[in-house]
């Protein structure tokens, strides 16, 4: 990543890692990441807030010399994750006398994490501020974004919000700040739906507490720059209110094509019948698409056949996926075919006690489905769609 100017005596200089397909060895990465690392030079003190993943130290150390540093007084963790802490340890070399500055929680993990020092920090609290001459730094905890210690960092003079992975998007890309807003926003809804989600009445309340302030970029650890802020804030709000819209997530996987005409037949009959269906074939599907889809939807469907008596394995691993994530889906469905029998049902609902939903009468059908299993379909149909009428027409 070249240097990039973000204000007067604030830069970027982070690394794009255009080429990463995987995080943390499960999220599909399809459009790379970014680790942005931001210096700001006051009068007399200057701060680098966050670092990138050690892979890409080499990179970030030419920038700092590319940029003529020649000294880093105060090294800021928002968060002790390796992509934004681990060349840490790397800054501390270069610049001996620097000092961490984070949290007390974050400061305990990144000990752990990377064993450093513990003289190397000082620990500061919630609305504390650090003047760098002219720059000043106020530090908002901000917990649960995604990590228990997570924070961002407020630069008062330039209305700067130095966010960290709250509102990121794993977006490598040569802009600096954000270029096409529908591009950006799928990829921050991404983002939201597979780390964000869980915590989602949390950052809800984070959102409200940096809302305080008068902020006019947010500069996140991933992706490019929001200078309009209000952007990233609104679909935040949004996607963390109690609000579904009037969709059905269909899971399905088949392997005689009995399940498979189960899921294109509520596909057709939910369309008709005023119904937008987000269909996904679990064996091929990026699973952040699926996350993405549970962001909003309020009924999802379980379309599984039985294999050794319960569910396909692919099933019951999308299903502990959704019980991770803790969408705010209202209803949920388990529909199928078996061969001879078995407790599919009963193994999904234990898989997915975290999800608080109106559980439909489930649906399964013997062999290939006949025309009263077609009813039984449309009954269930019905069910959905007085549901979706009462929650998403409030």
């Amino acid at each position: 990543m070249a240097i990039k100017k973000i204000k007067n005596n604030v830069f970027n200089v982070g690394v794009d890692h255009w080429d990463r397909e995987v995080f943390d060895s499960l999220i599909p990465l399809p459009d790379g990441t970014s680790y942005n690392s931001y210096i700001v030079k006051g009068s007399e003190k200057t701060a680098l807030i966050d670092t990138v993943d050690e892979i890409k130290e080499h990179l970030l150390r030419k920038d700092l010399q590319a940029l003529g540093i020649e000294k880093i007084d105060y090294i800021i963790a928002n968060h002790a994750e390796q992509d934004h802490s681990g060349c840490i340890p790397a800054v501390l070399k270069m610049f001996p006398r620097s000092k961490i500055v984070t949290n007390a929680k974050c400061k305990g993990m990144l000990i752990d994490l990377l064993h450093v020092s513990e003289t190397d920090f000082i620990v500061i609290g919630d609305g504390e501020e650090l003047d760098l001459g002219g720059k000043t730094l106020k530090f908002i905890l901000t917990p649960w974004v995604h990590w228990p210690e997570t924070m961002s960092t407020y630069l008062k003079e330039d209305k700067i919000l130095f966010s960290c992975d709250f509102f990121g998007s794993h977006l490598a890309t040569s802009d600096t700040f954000v270029s096409d807003e529908g591009k950006t926003l799928l990829d921050a809804k991404r983002y939201y739906a597979e780390i964000m989600m869980p915590f989602r009445k949390i950052v809800a309340k984070d959102v409200a507490k940096i809302e305080q302030y008068d902020i006019e970029m947010i500069a996140p650890s991933h992706g490019p720059v929001y200078d309009n802020p209000q952007m990233i804030i609104d679909a935040y709000k949004e996607w963390t209110s109690d609000d579904v819209k009037n969709i059905v997530l269909l899971l399905y996987i088949s392997m005689h094509s009995s399940t498979e005409r189960i899921a294109e037949y509520m596909i057709d009959s939910l369309v008709d019948n005023g119904i937008e269906v987000k269909p996904f074939n679990v064996l091929k599907a990026d699973i952040g698409q699926i996350a993405m889809a549970m962001v909003d939807a309020c009924t999802v469907v379980l379309a599984s056949p039985m294999v050794l008596a319960g569910a396909h394995p692919g099933m019951v691993s999308v299903a502990h996926l959704a019980n991770a994530l803790r969408p705010k889906v209202k209803n949920a469905a388990i529909v199928g075919s078996y061969g001879w029998g078995g407790n599919m049902v009963e193994q999904l609902k234990s898989v997915i006690p975290n999800l608080k939903v109106n559980l439909f009468e489930p649906v399964l059908i013997k062999g290939l489905p006949r025309e009263e299993d077609y009813k039984r379909l449309d009954t269930l149909i019905g069910e959905i769609k007085k549901k979706h009428e009462e929650i998403c027409n409030k």
